[in-house]
């Protein structure tokens, strides 16, 4: 229980810090958070769980009842046994006598389910902050897009008014204008574009709360903000403590109750009972009682003993193929996360500046009259489409992240600069 809690405070530690929050205003994303955490039928459905798992743990607990009896015998027969003169009347009280660990191995394996349920929420919910998450990201995605989109088309109004001034004077003729303008529109259709995905996937973030007609903003971040992560060896070394991994524990703990009640049907229970005798003769009373023992119990037994101790070899292998399959998915999302960010800050490092000190020359070469349209507008196009490739590999670099986080339960802080963050692992 621990160390979920303390996955989640990471995972929500790590998420504000790639997208700041705010105290008012905008939908940040801690804002999202608590939304989803305080209405998420997947959460609320936990509460129910509990109630009847804790009422299966007061009923587990409760010791075999008392019966309490009468008997009438020797009445309404023929003759001497005709009415109720000759009746004779025990009055009884039965019960069973548990034996071998019966009450405790029940209220241990009632207890183990509770506190399974726990850790089983908890996964739950550090799931649903990681969809969140990335449904946030989303949003934040489009709305750099269609900022990303409004440079462009700001950068070809500028190009139609250079190209109409050529033109008024004769120097090029009325094609590159209209091609100016076609390209222009195709940048608005770009804006166009990016603004109904922002509008998309803030309906899809807003639909984990339940919310129809979302109008609010988002707070927002830089998804060009991607820290480091610690080496491959060291996040395998975490995997190992992972929560996905720590719920076999209480799997376990459940498996290991169930064999011990099953062993404990092995011992065989007392069925004992004891009364009072009112005699048919007269007034005397006499003390009755009674004990039996079931036999057979141990090779009865065998076959649920046999079954416990299956089901916990079957928890074994599954924990093994479990780590497997994480393992492996940490391995893919390291591998994602790597590449991505690497082309993010290579971009922004060296083909974005160079594009851009190109794009610049060749504006000041076409207003010239040294360049050609075609010339200036292809370096235009290629700036822009340095800029969208950049964004999305720091998106899918966040995306990688996200699940790296995910697996681990661990938080990568970023560090001073804007795309070659330095990590600290926690």
């Amino acid at each position: 229980m621990r160390l979920r809690s303390a996955a989640l405070a990471a995972f929500v530690v790590v998420c504000a810090v790639a997208f700041p929050t705010h105290a008012a205003g905008p939908l940040t994303l801690d804002d999202a958070f608590f939304r989803v955490a305080s209405t998420h039928p997947n959460l609320r459905l936990f509460g129910a769980r509990h109630e009847a798992l804790a009422a299966e743990l007061e009923r587990a607990s409760l010791r075999p009842a008392l019966v309490a009896g009468a008997e009438l015998e020797n009445m309404l027969g023929p003759g001497p046994a005709s009415g109720l003169d000759s009746a004779e009347i025990t009055l009884s009280l039965a019960s069973v006598l548990e034996r071998g660990g019966k009450l405790d191995a029940r209220r241990t394996l009632a207890q183990s389910r509770i506190d399974a349920l726990a850790i089983a929420r908890e996964a739950q919910r550090l799931d649903l902050l990681a969809e969140v998450a990335r449904r946030y990201l989303a949003v934040v995605g489009a709305q750099r897009q269609g900022e990303l989109a409004q440079l462009d088309v700001d950068q070809r109004e500028r190009t139609v008014a250079a190209a109409r001034r050529r033109h008024e004077a004769g120097a090029s003729p009325e094609a590159v204008v209209l091609t100016a303008q076609a390209a222009l529109a195709r940048a608005e259709l770009d804006g166009a574009r990016a603004r109904q995905r922002e509008t998309a996937a803030r309906q899809h973030l807003a639909a984990l709360w339940g919310e129809r007609n979302p109008a609010f903003e988002i707070a927002g971040g830089d998804p060009l903000a991607v820290p480091q992560v610690a080496d491959f060896a060291v996040l395998a070394d975490w995997l190992q403590r992972t929560p996905e991994l720590a719920q076999f524990v209480d799997q376990q703990r459940i498996g290991e109750a169930r064999l011990q009640l099953a062993r404990s049907e092995a011992t065989p229970d007392l069925d004992w009972q004891v009364g009072v005798r009112r005699m048919a003769d007269g007034d005397d009373f006499a003390l009755v009682g009674s004990v039996s023992i079931p036999l057979g119990t141990t090779s009865r037994a065998q076959p649920g003993i046999r079954a416990a101790r299956a089901e916990l070899t079957a928890l074994e292998i599954e924990r093994e193929a479990t780590g497997l399959w994480l393992y492996s998915t940490l391995a893919e999302a390291h591998g994602r996360f790597g590449v991505a960010r690497l082309e993010a800050q290579r971009l922004g490092e060296d083909v974005l500046p160079r594009l851009a000190k190109a794009e610049a020359a060749a504006a000041t070469a076409y207003r010239a009259g040294a360049a050609s349209y075609l010339e200036w507008s292809s370096l235009q196009a290629e700036r822009a489409a340095a800029r969208r490739q950049q964004l999305e590999a720091a998106l899918e670099a966040q995306r990688a992240l996200i699940e790296i986080q995910r697996l681990t339960g661990q938080a990568f802080v970023v560090g001073p600069g804007p795309h070659d963050n330095q990590g600290a692992t926690p």
